[in-house]
């Protein structure tokens, strides 16, 4: 198989559910080129979701809003819904200490703290999303998937990697900085020509505070935390477009 476009599918297959095909073995330099094409996933996601809304755009808000998160939570895998829960679990249950934080952040059972979150982010989510159906706002949906990868992207620039056997150890390792620079940015000016001033505002609030209570318990970050800050921005874009109508 050609390893033309390896970078890219590497980032659609540990992001999306969608059916990809990768050259194996896979080249750990690859893996940190990946890391570039995190928001062009995010606009994927995004487009795919934007265009769902559009075609069935006569459908009511609130039902339209359901199906479309029940569609986002699949193309994702509930990848970045389980990091959040394990932060959350982890974060509560450490009681700041971060050899007990790490050691919950792998339980792979999902405590009182997590579902907790879960539900949160979702509410919050499909009430976001049922407004911005009926305000005409469908557009949140296009730069709220782009902005949280891009958030996610921009983790490996400001914090290290803090395990050494993880799903972000090797991209972390190999991160191709400048081009991970160059598509954070992409992502922020996507933001303003589509009139999301507030959105990039969000996020960036979002980012640097998840960073810094990342960096306070653990000295860095995981794949874990690298999720709950997916699903915090989105939720945070989404609702911040739905107040801002």
């Amino acid at each position: 198989m050609s390893r033309r476009g390896q970078p890219a599918r590497l980032a659609l297959s540990l992001l999306t559910r969608l059916p990809v095909r990768v050259a194996v073995p896979v080249d750990p330099r690859d893996q940190g080129r990946s890391v570039a094409w995190y928001p062009a996933v995010g606009l994927l996601i995004g487009a795919l979701l934007w265009g769902l809304a559009v075609w069935l755009e006569s459908a009511p808000p609130a039902p339209l809003a359901a199906l479309l998160l029940v569609v986002w939570v699949g193309l994702a895998g509930a990848l970045h819904l389980d990091g959040l829960a394990d932060s959350a679990d982890a974060w509560l249950g450490g009681y700041g200490d971060r050899a007990r934080t790490l050691a919950i952040m792998k339980d792979p059972y999902c405590g009182p703290a997590g579902a907790v979150a879960i539900v949160l982010v979702l509410l919050v989510k499909v009430t976001a999303l049922a407004a911005l159906l009926a305000g005409g706002g469908a557009l949140a949906l296009l730069v709220a998937p782009v902005l949280a990868r891009a958030a996610c992207a921009g983790l490996f620039l400001a914090l290290p990697y803090v395990r050494e056997q993880g799903l972000g150890s090797e991209p972390a390792r190999h991160t191709a900085r400048r081009a991970v620079g160059l598509a954070v940015l992409a992502a922020a000016l996507l933001a303003l020509l589509l009139g999301q001033g507030a959105a990039l505002l969000v996020t960036v609030a979002v980012f640097v505070g998840g960073a810094a209570l990342m960096r306070r318990r653990l000295g860095g970050f995981t794949g874990d935390t690298a999720g709950a800050l997916v699903e915090t921005v989105e939720a945070a874009v989404l609702m911040v477009a739905a107040l801002t109508l």
